[in-house]
């Protein structure tokens, strides 16, 4: 698959997931192919480059525009980070952005990885200027956790999430399980156990999702904080938009992609939800 850009006069290829074991990660879908899409709107690239992009006389080591960090919560396969990381300099308008995966099944993070790494690889080899400088950010790693308790509160620039969003009797019950002296891994050893949690959302598809929207205060950076967060039409996007619009005047929510059967629960959207402005460089 490939994600074309208007305006532009080459394209940018979709990450491949080829080596990925799909018996134990999420196979990239429809959602995942949105968020790509969504990302490499020329809407949304004039959004990120505004908000992230170095204005003139200053540098990568001014503390007011340091690096941004992208953080991918619940990465499956690592086919948004990779994209995202890959083509840093098409999509924020800098090559110094610094990519982080976090997702609690191990099999995920391992493939998280490889995906990244072989696509910034294929970027550069590929690159038909020699000369042209190198597209791809760096990832930092990929930590084997629970959304965002592994992340340094308002360190995260730009977080998305594609939860599970599939509305369930239950969600897996393998976090009740885990004892503090236990792996994170330690009720997590059999496929049956991994992959729903990369669907099942519980009532309205919303309990997993419902956590990560209590930590988003705390994860953002409270100057340039945005997060891409996928919903489908059970979910009751317009509720969460609502809902995210009363914690403050510095919180603005908008609806940047959509997907899927006009008239089917499956339908689905993305929230752009901002945090705080962008930052002023004419002083």
């Amino acid at each position: 698959m490939v994600t074309w850009l208007d305006g532009y006069d080459s394209m940018l290829p979709t990450p491949s997931t080829s080596h990925v074991d799909f018996n134990r990660v999420y196979e990239p879908a429809e959602d995942s192919f949105l968020l790509l899409d969504t990302l490499s709107s020329t809407t949304e690239i004039a959004f990120l480059k505004e908000r992230f992009t170095l204005a003139s006389g200053h540098t990568k080591l001014d503390a007011s525009v340091s690096s941004p960090l992208i953080v991918e919560v619940g990465t499956g396969s690592g086919v948004v980070l990779a994209f995202i990381t890959a083509h840093a300099q098409t999509l924020f308008g800098r090559t110094d952005i610094v990519s982080l995966g976090v997702d609690i099944n191990q099999h995920a993070c391992r493939a998280s990885v490889h995906t990244v790494e072989k696509a910034c690889r294929d970027i550069t080899n590929n690159s038909r200027d020699a000369s042209r400088p190198v597209d791809a950010g760096l990832l930092l790693t990929s930590v084997n956790g629970d959304l965002t308790s592994a992340i340094r509160p308002g360190s995260v620039d730009v977080l998305i999430f594609n939860p599970p969003y599939v509305p369930t009797s239950d969600v897996p019950t393998a976090f009740a399980k885990i004892g503090a002296s236990e792996g994170m891994q330690s009720c997590l050893d059999t496929d049956s156990d991994m992959l729903p949690l990369s669907y099942a959302g519980g009532v309205d598809g919303m309990e997993v999702t419902n956590r990560l929207l209590e930590q988003l205060p705390s994860a953002l950076n409270a100057d340039r904080g945005i997060a891409y967060i996928l919903l489908c039409k059970q979910n009751k996007p317009e509720q969460v938009a609502q809902r995210i619009r009363l914690w403050g005047a510095e919180w603005t929510v908008d609806v940047v992609g959509r997907s899927g059967k006009q008239a089917g629960w499956e339908k689905l959207q993305i929230l752009r939800i901002c945090r705080g402005s962008q930052p002023s460089f004419d002083d």
